[in-house]
């Protein structure tokens, strides 16, 4: 999976500018890989300030992927004592970089505001160790990442356009309406799309034997003939000019546009959805005593209250504090506890069910 941004605004480019730290020797500097636009330029100079972190290298990167590919750069390094520090991953990326030794464990004795954050998410970064099946959460075991803010794919449509139609889209059942006849953009990823379709017919996101669902190819194969589009960067171009009325992405990158354009209207499915988060995770490497008190400093930064209400105010994400029940009036984007209840975190599949979904999503991209 690998969540991007869309727009590229004046924030994003002034923390890829101007908040860099000199890189300094290997080793005499923190590198945090921090995924751009994922934390605001402000809050990153009030750490600076509260902690006179000279010693920060910060290195903002487009994409997901790229973040991944820093942490195999640093366990190829002759000399992994030297480099490292760390980075942004998505928590569905978290198996794979325990399963490749590109990480290491986290000590949640060392951070001060671990005990606040809801158990939901710290049942989500805790893990199996290396080799296990699949790395799975298992709530007894070691903490690989420091979730700092989480999110959720939802439903963008054209207030314009549906006002003629005369009703607004409330939930994914909505998606397969007549009315929407190749006027959705939808993601190119097999678990968003055959997951909304698999919770619209009452179902989990991590169905393990979809084959046994009943009516969930005839209802995909519907679905993919109201579609104009699958992209997972460009599906939001075809909505601002009224190419589409409707497009299903992640929060992150819609929650921008909608501020910006009063004719774009943002919906939280009333059945649940897919949720993510970011997380830090520490890479593999050493790090100098110096540095790793440093590290632990920057993850409880993105924990203390007044940090995380202006993250979820300023960012494009919702921090991991807020949860509770000020959830619903926490940001102009936030689901109520009931529909975050019913929402769900992808979970990594078994090679066989991946192969499932896989033929699923190929055989319905065919037959459009």
């Amino acid at each position: 999976m690998d969540r991007r941004s869309f727009l590229t605004s004046v924030g994003l480019w002034f923390l890829s500018q101007s908040l860099i730290g000199c890189q300094g020797s290997p080793g005499s500097k923190l590198n945090v890989h921090a995924l751009k636009g994922s934390i605001p330029p402000q809050l990153v100079r009030r750490f600076r300030r509260q902690v006179q972190a000279d010693a920060l290298a910060l290195v903002p990167q487009t994409q997901l992927s790229e973040l991944f590919t820093q942490l195999q750069t640093w366990k190829l390094q002759s000399k992994p004592d030297t480099a490292g520090g760390l980075v942004t991953l998505g928590d569905y990326w978290l198996a794979k970089a325990i399963q490749q030794g590109l990480i290491q464990p986290l000590d949640p004795a060392q951070l001060t505001h671990w005990d606040q954050l809801p158990q939901i998410w710290q049942s989500l970064v805790r893990r199996d160790r290396p080799g296990s099946d699949q790395a799975q959460a298992k709530s007894q075991n070691q903490v690989w990442g420091a979730p700092y803010r989480w999110g959720m794919t939802v439903i963008a449509y054209r207030k314009d356009k549906f006002k003629q139609l005369g009703w607004t889209p409330k939930d994914w059942p909505d998606l397969w309406r007549p009315e929407l006849d190749q006027r959705l953009s939808l993601l190119n990823q097999p678990r968003e799309v055959i997951g909304l379709t698999l919770k619209k017919l009452g179902h989990s996101y991590n169905t393990k034997d979809i084959k046994a669902i009943s009516g969930l190819q005839a209802a995909l194969q519907a679905l993919n003939q109201q579609a104009k589009l699958y992209s997972s960067n460009a599906y939001l171009q075809p909505l601002l000019i009224g190419d589409t009325w409707l497009a299903v992405g992640w929060s992150s990158d819609i929650l921008p546009i909608a501020r910006r354009n009063d004719q774009i209207q943002v919906v939280i499915p009333e059945s649940g959805t897919a949720l993510w988060a970011d997380v830090w995770v520490k890479s593999a490497s050493v790090l100098p005593p110096s540095l790793q008190s440093l590290s632990n400093q920057w993850i409880d930064f993105w924990w203390q209250p007044q940090i995380a209400k202006q993250l979820t105010e300023l960012g494009t994400g919702l921090s991991p504090l807020v949860t509770g029940s000020n959830l619903g009036a926490s940001s102009a984007l936030a689901p109520d506890q009931a529909t975050f209840k019913r929402s769900e975190f992808l979970q990594p599949l078994s090679a066989a069910t991946t192969e499932q979904y896989q033929q699923l999503w190929l055989g319905m991209r065919s037959a459009g």
